[in-house]
C-alpha cells in the first residue's frame, strides 16, 4: 500500500492517534474497489519474483485490480498480514510453514507429505489455502568458500565438525533465529564456529567473496551462486525440510474471486530450481526489474502475451555509480522524501500533543511520574522493526502509513516527556514565589512563567525525537509505509549498495536540515520566552 498523503492529513485532523487511524481505515476501506487483490511478497527477491508472477498471471486472466505489497519484512510480518486481510497472498515455503508457523517438533518428510500436511492444517487453523506449488525447493544450504572447502576437503556439513572452530560464519537474521536455521543445524550437528555473524543474506556474499567469512548460509536457488566461487556442503543428515514454494491465499479472497485458482493453474510445477535461480539473477545482478523479469518468463513458457519490456539494462547493477542511480532517481527520492517527512512530523507532533501534558503531570504526580518515564523507557528498548510488526496485527493499522506512525508516535514521546518535566522542575523557585507573590495562581504560573522558561528543553526533546523519527522511519518500508526505507531494503535483498545509498543518504540528509531548522526555531523562540 502506497503512502497516502491525505491519510496524514486525516491524522493531524482527527485531534488523537487512536481516532485518526480508525477513520482512516474505514475510509480507504470504503474507497477500495471490489475487485482488488493484494499481492505481498518477503524481502528477498525470490518472494517478490514469485509475487510479481502471480500478480501479472492475475492480471492476464482475470479482470481484477492487482496491488503489489513487497518487502514486507520476515515470515511473521508476511503471515501475520495475510492474517489480518492487509495482504490477500505472498509465496511461502513449505518447510517455513512446517517449522515456524506450525512449529512441528518432528522432522518433515518427503516433499509430498510435507505440503498435504501444512496445506490442511493451514485451512483448519488459520482459513488459508495453499496452492499447487511452483516446482523449486528453495531449501537451505551450506555455502563455503571454494578455496577453504578445497584446503579442508569439505563435502558435507558434518566435515565442517572437525574445523569449525577454526571458520568465521555469518548468516542472514532469520536464519540465525529459526529453529529450521542455525539453533537447530547446531544442535543437529553439534557446530561451534569460532566466530559467528549475523548479518543481511545479500550482504554476506559480498563479505565471503572478501574473505570475511569461511561459511554463510544460502538459499538453494540463489542467483548469486552463479556468481560466487562457493560449494554448497551436502545435508547428510537430512536437517532441512523441503522447501517447496507456493502461492498462499486468504481462503474468503479465493471464495470472493473464484476466477483466482483457475487463473493460477498453469504456474503448478512450472520453475525448477535452474530456472528460478537465473530468474533471480536477472534482477540481482543484470538490473531486470521484477515486473521485466515475470513478463519475459511468462511470455517465454507461453502463459503471458509478451510485454512491452522496455530495453533491458546496459550496465549490471555492480557497476552503476552511486551519482548515476542518484540522477535516474531524482523524483522518486523527493516524492520519498517527502512522505519520509510526513511521517515523521505526524508522528511528533501527536507525541508532543500528549508528552507535553504528561510532563506537566508528571511536575505534580510522583506516582504518574515514576509510571510514564518507566513506561516511556521501556518502550525505547523496544526493536524498531519488532515495533511495527507488533502494530500489524491491531484493528485499523495493518500495512499502512498508520502502523509506522504509531511506533514512531510511540519512539518520540520518551524525550518530549522527560525534557517538557525536566524544563519545568529546573525553573528558579524564587521566580515561581515572585510569580505567586504577584498574585499569580498555579494555572497562571504554569502558562505565564514555566513554560516559556522551559520552552529551550521542550523544543530541545522535540527536536531529538525528531531526528529519532527520521532514522527510525526508515524501517517502515518494511510494512509498505512508504519512505526513504524503500531504496534500503530494495538495496538489501539486491546487494546493491548504491541503492542502499540512494536510500540512506537522504534520509541523513534530511535529518540534519530537520535538526538545523528545528535548532533555528528554537532560539528564535527561546529569547521570547526568557523575556
Amino acid at each position: 500500500m502506497r503512502f497516502r498523503i491525505r491519510s496524514l492529513a486525516a491524522l493531524l485532523l482527527s485531534g488523537g492517534l487512536c481516532l485518526g487511524v480508525t477513520s482512516l481505515a474505514a475510509q480507504e476501506s470504503a474507497d477500495e474497489p471490489s475487485g482488488t487483490v493484494r499481492i505481498g511478497g518477503k524481502n528477498f527477491t525470490e518472494s517478490n519474483v514469485l509475487g510479481e508472477i502471480v500478480a501479472q498471471m492475475l492480471e492476464e486472466r482475470t479482470g481484477l485490480k492487482v496491488e503489489r505489497e513487497f518487502n514486507l519484512g520476515g515470515t511473521m510480518v508476511c503471515f501475520g498480514a495475510l492474517q489480518g486481510g492487509d495482504i490477500d497472498c505472498y509465496c511461502d515455503y513449505t518447510g517455513t510453514a512446517w517449522s515456524i508457523i506450525l512449529k512441528e517438533a518432528e522432522p518433515a518428510p518427503d516433499p509430498l507429505r510435507t505440503y498435504v500436511h501444512v496445506a490442511r492444517s493451514y485451512r483448519e487453523r488459520y482459513g488459508l489455502t495453499w496452492l499447487w506449488p511452483f516446482g523449486l525447493d528453495n531449501t537451505y544450504r551450506l555455502a563455503v568458500r571454494e578455496d577453504v572447502a578445497e584446503r579442508l576437503s569439505l563435502r558435507t556439513i558434518s566435515d565442517l565438525v572437525a574445523h569449525d572452530g577454526e571458520l568465521s560464519a555469518g548468516f542472514s537474521v532469520e536464519f540465525n533465529g529459526r529453529e529450521d536455521g542455525w539453533p537447530g543445524l547446531r544442535d543437529t550437528y553439534g557446530l561451534e564456529f569460532g566466530s559467528l555473524r549475523s548479518m543481511e543474506h545479500g550482504l554476506a556474499y559480498q563479505a565471503i567473496a572478501e574473505g570475511e567469512l569461511d561459511v554463510i548460509d544460502a538459499y538453494a536457488t540463489d542467483g548469486k551462486l552463479l556468481r560466487y566461487p562457493l560449494r554448497l556442503l551436502e545435508d547428510d543428515k537430512g536437517f532441512f525440510p523441503p522447501y517447496q514454494a507456493a502461492p498462499v491465499f486468504r481462503s474468503q479472497t479465493l471464495e470472493r474471486f473464484p476466477e483466482i485458482e483457475p487463473a493460477l493453474a498453469d504456474l503448478a510445477l512450472i520453475l525448477p530450481d535452474e530456472r528460478m535461480q537465473a530468474l533471480n539473477d536477472k534482477v540481482e545482478h543484470d538490473g531486470w526489474s521484477l515486473e521485466r523479469t515475470a513478463a519475459w518468463f511468462l511470455a517465454d513458457v507461453g502463459l503471458a502475451g509478451a510485454r512491452d519490456l522496455g530495453a533491458a539494462p546496459t550496465v549490471a547493477r555492480d557497476r552503476r555509480s552511486f551519482f548515476s542511480v542518484m540522477g535516474e532517481r531524482v523524483g522518486i527520492t523527493l516524492e520519498l522524501a517527502w512522505e519520509h517527512l510526513l511521517l515523521t512530523i505526524t508522528a511528533v507532533v501527536l507525541a508532543a500533543l500528549v508528552a507535553i501534558p504528561m510532563g506537566i503531570l508528571a511536575t505534580r504526580f510522583a506516582l504518574f511520574r515514576q509510571i510514564a518515564l518507566a513506561a516511556a523507557g521501556i518502550v525505547q528498548t523496544i526493536p524498531s522493526l519488532a515495533m511495527l510488526a507488533f502494530m500489524i496485527p491491531l484493528p485499523g493499522f495493518g500495512l499502512s502509513a498508520q502502523s509506522a506512525i504509531a511506533a514512531l508516535f510511540l519512539y518520540a514521546i520518551l524525550p518530549i516527556l522527560r525534557n517538557t518535566y525536566a524544563g519545568i522542575t529546573e525553573v528558579d523557585a524564587n521566580l515561581i514565589e515572585a510569580a505567586r507573590g504577584l498574585g499569580f495562581r498555579d494555572r497562571e504560573i504554569l502558562w505565564r512563567v514555566q513554560l516559556p522558561l522551559a520552552s529551550r528543553l521542550i523544543l530541545a526533546g522535540v527536536r531529538t525525537s525528531t531526528v529519532i523519527g527520521i532514522g527510525v522511519a526508515t524501517l517502515a518500508a518494511f510494512i509498505g509505509g512508504g519512505g526513504l526505507g524503500e531504496p534500503i531494503t530494495d538495496g538489501l535483498y539486491l546487494n546493491d549498495v548504491n541503492l542502499i545509498l540512494a536510500g540512506a543518504v537522504p534520509a541523513a540528509l534530511l535529518a540534519l536540515l530537520a535538526d538545523l531548522g528545528l535548532g533555528l526555531i528554537e532560539r528564535r523562540l527561546t529569547p521570547a520566552a526568557a523575556n
